[in-house]
C-alpha cells in the first residue's frame, strides 16, 4: 500500500490518487531544480509555451515517457496521449495508461492528468 501526504491538504491519501500527485510532482518539476536530487523531474516544464505542433507533441510524449519510467516504480507504462481543451487552447490533459502496482497486485490503470496542475508546481 502506497500512503502518503497530500500536498495540498495535509490529509493521508494513498494507492491511485497518491500515484497521481506523484506523477504531478515528477512532471511539474525541472529537471535541476532539487538541491540533493539533481535528476529528478522532467523535461516536460520546458515544453510549456511552445508551439503545438507534431515536434512538440512529440518531445512531451518522450519528456513525459521518460521521466515516469525514471522515477515512478509503480508503473509501467503503455502509452501517454495529449488531448488539447478545445474551449480554452492553453489547457491540455494527458491521458496515461499502464500498469500500476498497487495495494501489492498489478493491474491495470488509466489516469488522465490536467497539464496545467501539473505544471503549478
Amino acid at each position: 500500500m502506497s500512503i502518503g501526504m497530500n500536498t495540498s491538504t495535509g490529509r493521508a491519501i494513498e494507492d491511485v490518487e497518491h500515484l497521481r500527485q506523484s506523477i504531478n510532482q515528477i512532471l511539474g518539476t525541472r529537471i535541476g531544480s532539487r538541491v540533493k536530487r539533481r535528476p529528478f523531474g522532467s523535461l516536460f516544464p520546458e515544453l510549456i509555451d511552445q508551439p503545438i505542433n507534431e515536434y512538440t507533441t512529440i518531445q512531451l510524449y518522450a519528456a513525459t515517457a521518460t521521466a515516469l519510467i525514471m522515477h515512478e516504480p509503480r508503473l509501467r507504462l503503455n502509452s501517454v496521449q495529449i488531448t488539447i481543451d478545445s474551449d480554452n487552447p492553453g489547457r491540455a490533459v494527458l491521458e496515461i495508461v499502464g500498469t500500476a502496482l498497487l495495494n501489492g497486485r498489478r493491474g491495470p490503470i488509466s489516469l488522465s492528468i490536467p497539464t496545467y496542475q501539473s505544471l503549478s508546481l
